[in-house]
């Protein structure tokens, strides 16, 4: 359950579904051909964290990185029911691993506290998204800045393709992607991502 601001009535996750590739920077920045479209991937909801908390290293990696990106809370008859900022945290050499052996990124991606979310601002379907600006502090230092505008699939562009693909449901959340900027993050770091003038996350690793 993730708290909405303004009301006491919280947002019940279901699936949690992820865009790769989703700024030519970060996809420049991981080698790979910016031609390509941008692509889904999914971790269960059980990965999502509460606010503030305090995230457990996870076993298995010595690259544990962050990408701070929108998330959109989705309402019923697959409308944006709200937003909010998240960190897709991802055991990067596991994932390279992955790539090069053709394997999915599970392993990569699916870890107890993979998916810290903020609360939930309620919009509606006029918002103009490209207006966001995403940063994410570590330590105080600026590792990630970007403007959603500069997004391969804007919000809408992303339901649409996700919904062909998928059955999209209330409660679902879908990240949409991280810019440039990715970086490697170890115990005692604090985290710090926010959407100006929006909302923001804080969190340990422990």
């Amino acid at each position: 359950m993730i708290p909405v601001k303004g009301i006491e009535e919280q947002f019940p996750v279901n699936m949690v579904y992820c865009v790769g590739r989703n700024y030519t920077a970060h996809a420049r920045e991981m080698g790979v051909d910016v031609r390509r479209p941008p692509l889904f991937f999914s971790k269960p909801g059980w990965t999502v964290t509460p606010l503030d908390s305090n995230i457990p290293y996870p076993p298995s990696t010595a690259d544990l990185q962050h990408e701070v990106e929108l998330v959109l809370a989705m309402g019923s008859e697959q409308n944006i029911y709200g937003f909010a900022v998240g960190v897709d945290l991802t055991r990067r050499d596991l994932q390279a691993q992955a790539k090069q052996e053709g394997r999915p990124w599970f392993s990569a991606k699916v870890f107890s506290g993979a998916a810290p979310v903020s609360q939930i601002i309620p919009t509606d379907t006029n918002f103009d998204f490209s207006s966001l600006l995403l940063e994410l502090r570590v330590n105080g230092e600026v590792r990630q800045s970007d403007a959603c505008r500069n997004m391969i699939w804007p919000p809408a562009n992303i339901v649409r393709n996700l919904t062909s693909e998928v059955e999209v449901k209330s409660g679902d959340l879908i990240f949409t992607g991280t810019p440039a900027g990715v970086s490697k993050i170890k115990k005692d770091d604090e985290i710090h991502a926010e959407i100006k003038g929006f909302v923001d996350l804080n969190f340990t690793i422990v």
